[in-house]
């Protein structure tokens, strides 16, 4: 396969997670009567930009569906960290009411809600129907696409570019990450800036994230490489924040290349020499990971095992798109994990992709007193606990699995 950003052919491995299902291709009943797709999920390195990429099986198109299920607002600590972003923008860079704020990947609205309320104009841009319908029920401005450079020149011909462009967790979603960056180059006023927020390759690593990988997730990116590859599309970073969303996100902030408005900081400087010291642009340091991963594996099915062997009741919490990398990859079905809760109701009443375990309310943990929850987004373990505080009564537990098996 060619890098998708440097066109070089790629052939080092950094993972092989054998197949899986698209992870956000939750079954409904009927569904649950025919067969899956399955598509082999490997993930490649480019030894000539280091970008770290799965193998083009499967158009977004595909994976982003009319029905994709994944919410944001369900989760208040994404809501809270959404509404401090907001204020921080606006008093950092003194976005106001003559400003224009434009999100790429809007979801249902979880962030641009705050920049109504604050009387700011804003538009979503949002491929996804039932999510982008969600927004516009928040009184948020909409455009039902995918984000592209022909999309941001029809844009900025109708006057929208932008002062500030907000892409949280979607620069790793894109096939075509050259004509991506472009388009925020394009849409940028000449003294706009654009922040960008997704996981830490550095932090997947050192810590055993496989399960955010999906084919969803097309790169898996670090400060170095997005560095190069938003210098050849138009873009300069002149700064980063180290966030702990997700298990270790990079916030970056950027501006046209062209721009003198900003200076490089000393924490883009940092983070670069950081990663250079790690030897992120070595084929050594790629070449452990699937040995810590298959760990990971072998501890989790092992305590699957054991608590079977046991006659403990075992419940999963939070329907989340890495607890089918985690599920699926380790082989496990409903005969190990009985029941999967999770608060959103688009995904209530169907079933996990490839695993087939069913996704029921929250209400139900209580009714089936389970010995252990295991919390598939780990990285929310403090707000899960809270809320499913109760399972203390019958002595249930919880237990996460990545980056190792721990029952908290």
């Amino acid at each position: 396969m060619k890098c998708r950003h440097c066109g070089e052919q790629v052939s080092l491995v950094f993972v092989d997670l054998a197949t899986a299902p698209p992870s956000n291709a939750y079954l409904t009943p009927e569904v649950l009567k025919g067969p899956e797709k399955w598509f082999p999920l490997r993930v490649l390195v480019c030894t000539n930009c280091w970008l770290v990429q799965t193998e083009d099986y499967l158009g977004a198109d595909e994976l982003f569906a009319p029905d994709y299920a994944y919410f944001s607002s369900f989760s208040t600590t994404w809501l809270d960290h959404a509404k401090k972003y907001v204020e921080k923008m606006i008093s950092l860079y003194n976005i106001d009411k003559k400003s224009f704020v434009v999100e790429v990947g809007a979801n249902d609205g979880y962030l641009l809600q705050y920049v109504v309320q604050a009387g700011i104009p804003c538009l979503g841009i949002e491929p996804t129907k039932n999510t982008a319908a969600a927004a516009r029920q928040k009184g948020i401005d909409v455009v039902g696409d995918f984000f592209d450079t022909k999309l941001a020149r029809r844009l900025v011909d109708a006057g929208k570019s932008a002062d500030l462009m907000v892409t949280n967790n979607v620069l790793a979603h894109v096939p075509n990450i050259n004509d991506f960056v472009s388009a925020h180059s394009m849409m940028l006023k000449p003294k706009g800036i654009a922040t960008f927020e997704f996981p830490s390759l550095y932090r997947l690593v050192s810590e055993s994230q496989f399960d955010t990988i999906y084919h969803e997730h097309y790169s898996y990116l670090s400060l170095t490489v997005v560095d190069h590859i938003f210098n050849k599309n138009g873009l300069f970073i002149f700064d980063v924040e180290e966030l702990p969303t997700h298990g270790g996100s990079l916030r970056l902030y950027a501006c046209k290349k062209e721009s003198n408005e900003h200076k490089r900081t000393e924490n883009v400087t940092m983070l670069l020499k950081l990663e250079k010291s790690a030897g992120m642009n070595t084929a050594a340091y790629y070449s452990s990971f699937q040995d810590k991963v298959q760990k990971v594996k072998n501890d989790f099915v092992a305590f699957l095992i054991d608590a079977k062997r046991k006659g403990k009741k075992v419940a999963g919490y939070g329907a989340a798109a890495k607890g089918n990398t985690l599920f699926n990859y380790s082989g496990v079905h409903s005969d190990l994990v009985s029941l999967v809760a999770d608060l959103n109701p688009q995904k209530q009443g169907k079933f996990m992709p490839g695993s087939r375990i069913p996704i029921v309310s929250p209400s139900e943990i209580k009714s089936y007193k389970p010995d252990y929850v295991i919390i598939i987004p780990w990285n929310l373990k403090e707000e899960v606990m809270a809320s499913l505080s109760y399972i203390r009564e019958w002595g249930g537990q919880f237990v996460i699995a990545v980056p190792e098996l721990k029952i908290l």
